[in-house]
């Protein structure tokens, strides 16, 4: 898990299109937390140095607009892959991420022994 306080969440069909204060670019969302995510297949054009960038991310019938901090970038030929911290995190956003969230074990109150 390395320096992440809350662990990432894969996920699948959920689409971003991240501005970089000079044009708005298309890539996928390959996994989430509760404050960041990474974006995968975004052109080599986006701006991953920019101090905050701005990203629109629909999936499952959801929309959700938020203001990033760019963390780390990897780049693959034409392609990039940048992973995010999520500055302005809204509650929709924490409530989607924790329903996803695999459960802890620790937090199952299934079974009472009396």
């Amino acid at each position: 898990m390395g320096k992440r306080v809350y662990q990432r969440v894969e996920v699948h069909g959920f689409h971003g299109d991240v501005s970089d204060g000079r044009g708005f670019f298309p890539g996928h969302v390959s996994d989430i937390s509760r404050f960041g995510l990474r974006m995968t297949d975004l052109p080599n054009r986006v701006n991953e140095k920019a101090s905050r960038m701005t990203v629109v991310i629909n999936g499952e019938g959801k929309n959700f607009k938020m203001l990033l901090k760019p963390k780390w970038s990897q780049a693959s030929g034409l392609r990039k892959t940048v992973g995010f911290e999520i500055m302005n995190t809204p509650y929709e956003w924490t409530d989607f991420v924790l329903r996803r969230e695999p459960r802890d074990e620790k937090d199952d109150w299934d079974v009472i022994v009396l």
